[in-house]
């Protein structure tokens, strides 16, 4: 079946956008403003966010602090009906998940931004999808993009899940897991509807199984980073410095350095084969996103150079993620050399 230039292109759309909900959410993250909006899916219960704390009721953090309260009996009930009933009574004995932060309208406008960002990724996916069954009603291709869809929305189900918990660790990386699913099942849509992605590369069995072992550790990479965020926060909340940081990460930070540089090891003799045989560009440019997100990395973990570089160090992972798995979709005939 051939699909129209504009579809594949809107979907092409679909995905930056889903990428933008990312990199959203990772400045949401460095700035602190995951609790900019107390309430989803409105903030401070407007569709468009106050700018100043006398548009909100002098009794703001009691009425929120409420609703809070209420969210969380909902999603203990929920873990403690799918067996994760300890889980449950953690984040329901936990006092601090009713703290209610003063208002802050920068912080706000970001959440807000963030929010912003996920409406129109998920719009962008129905659109899709709603094209798909007026124009193409293809089963696989409806079942795929219904499934994101739905994903889509579990995500930002999810994402009031993070703010009521007040952004507890383990929530945040299954927010990430799921936006990497989401990630992934478009990048294979795209592979479908576009031509030029439907192309096979041809490499040998050596660099396919090479892609496939560094995309697996580059998606292990991310929930140890997003761990290592996690330890890094609760060590200044404690008082400790960048200077300490390193030394008391533990054996997390470890593995999460040492497989750095394994992929780079296994990276470099990928682009060293792809050179000798194909010089697929494809490969080139995971190369030179590895060497971006090493870079990045370093910089965050013995530079002073936090804020915006958390954010490159997680937009690098994230692109790499993409094409390695949109290499791995499109390796079809396999040659020995």
């Amino acid at each position: 079946m051939v699909y129209s230039r504009l579809f594949v292109r809107f979907n092409w759309v679909a995905l930056v956008l889903i990428y933008l909900v990312v990199v959203a959410g990772s400045f949401v993250r460095i700035t602190g403003s995951g609790m900019g909006c107390p309430d989803w899916p409105k903030c401070f219960g407007q569709w468009v966010p106050p700018t100043k704390a006398t548009e909100l009721p002098a009794d703001y953090k009691e009425i929120y602090a409420g609703k809070r309260a209420k969210k969380i009996d909902k999603f203990s009930s929920f873990l403690t009906a799918i067996g994760l009933k300890e889980t449950a009574d953690k984040i329901h004995a936990d006092p601090t998940l009713l703290t209610e932060e003063d208002f802050n309208a920068q912080k706000t406008w970001t959440e807000y931004i963030n929010r912003l960002f996920g409406f129109l990724a998920g719009n962008a996916m129905l659109a899709a999808f709603i094209w798909i069954l007026l124009a193409y009603r293809k089963r696989k291709l409806i079942l795929i993009s219904a499934v994101n869809l739905v994903l889509m929305g579990i995500q930002a189900w999810f994402g009031s899940i993070v703010v009521a918990t007040n952004l507890v660790p383990w929530t945040i990386t299954v927010h990430l897991f799921l936006a990497l699913v989401i990630i992934g099942l478009q990048l294979y849509l795209i592979r479908m509807v576009s031509p030029v992605q439907q192309k096979s590369v041809s490499v040998s069995k050596t660099v396919k199984w090479l892609a496939i072992v560094v995309l697996a550790i580059t998606f292990y990479q991310m929930f140890l980073g997003t761990q290592v965020r996690e330890y890094i926060d609760e060590l200044t909340k404690s008082g400790y410095g960048r200077e300490t940081w390193t030394e008391k990460l533990g054996i997390t930070f470890y593995i999460h350095r040492s497989f750095s540089w394994l992929v780079l090891v296994l990276m470099t003799f990928m682009i060293w084969k792809n050179e000798k045989e194909q010089k697929h560009w494809v490969l080139r440019s995971a190369y030179i996103i590895l060497a971006l997100e090493l870079i990045s990395g370093v910089l965050l973990a013995y530079a002073n150079m936090p804020g915006l570089i958390q954010t490159s160090h997680l937009i690098f992972a994230t692109i790499l993620f993409g094409i390695l798995t949109m290499l791995i979709f499109r390796i079809k005939s396999v040659q020995q050399y």
